[in-house]
């Protein structure tokens, strides 16, 4: 199922007015730790899935990138992105991120921003980014954890003043659509378990680089009190995984598989 909350009216000015939609990437919680695992991107051809307001493309273009590619199911988003970008080196295409359908080894890196939990069919996608990626490319991604995303509710328990209790976890292993509240109501998401982005990830041939689950800076930990809630649970999970040059490490390969668990 491919929803396009982004287009609708409520759902897009609820979100324009979340502090990383008016602030951009210092606004996330989690861009501190997604920008330290991202390679050197001087004169790298660069694919964003996924990308919103242009963020990350236009970072990337300040990193020097070579080009950039932007994709986006949101005609809402893109139109901002577009306002926000006067850079003839980035281009936006409006296009789920399970029709892309690039050309083999286009880009040195893909990269993904909280999109991917949207999507039915991670497996799919890693092998796309795999087909498009160059060797020794990279993928970086960030999803919503799968702690966040277990339950429908993806909310505290809280007393009967208000406060929150704990964060509470059920269905961990039973896969597959969540419809949420996230800004409105019926919002649907996909879970998936760590184990399944892991393996998705390495089935597809790459090789798993880094695994982090992020927490707020300590600038922002000490500007937010609420931010301290953030240490209590995970909200993110960020992958980053290389699809390497030796021909030994082609997809499927034994080799490959035990050189990844064993690093």
């Amino acid at each position: 199922m491919k929803q396009n909350k982004y287009d609708e009216t409520d759902f897009f000015s609820a979100y324009k007015q979340m502090p990383r939609s008016v602030k951009g990437l210092e606004a996330a919680g989690e861009w501190h730790v997604l920008r330290a695992l991202l390679p050197d991107v001087k004169d790298k051809d660069v694919l964003d899935l996924g990308c919103g307001f242009g963020w990350h493309c236009r970072y990337a273009r300040q990193e020097q990138a070579h080009s950039v590619t932007g994709v986006d199911i949101s005609e809402k988003m893109l139109e901002q992105a577009r306002k926000q970008t006067d850079d003839p080196a980035i281009t936006y295409i409006q296009l789920p991120i399970e029709d892309i359908s690039f050309a083999a080894e286009q880009f040195d890196v893909v990269l993904s921003s909280l999109a991917l939990h949207y999507i039915e069919s991670f497996a799919d996608i890693c092998q796309k980014v795999y087909e498009c990626l160059r060797p020794g490319g990279s993928f970086i991604f960030s999803v919503e954890h799968p702690l966040f995303t277990a339950r429908n509710e993806q909310d505290w328990h809280y007393d009967d003043q208000g406060k929150r209790l704990h964060w509470p976890v059920d269905h961990y292993q039973l896969e597959g659509v969540r419809k949420t509240t996230f800004l409105t109501d019926n919002v649907i998401k996909y879970h998936r378990t760590i184990s399944t982005y892991l393996n998705d990830v390495m089935e597809a041939g790459f090789i798993l680089k880094t695994v982090r689950e992020p927490i707020p800076s300590d600038e922002m930990l000490k500007q937010d009190a609420g931010m301290q809630d953030e240490l209590r649970r995970p909200m993110f999970l960020i992958i980053a995984a290389e699809k390497v040059k030796m021909e030994s490490f082609k997809r499927g390969n034994i080799f490959s598989r035990f050189y990844v668990l064993s690093v």
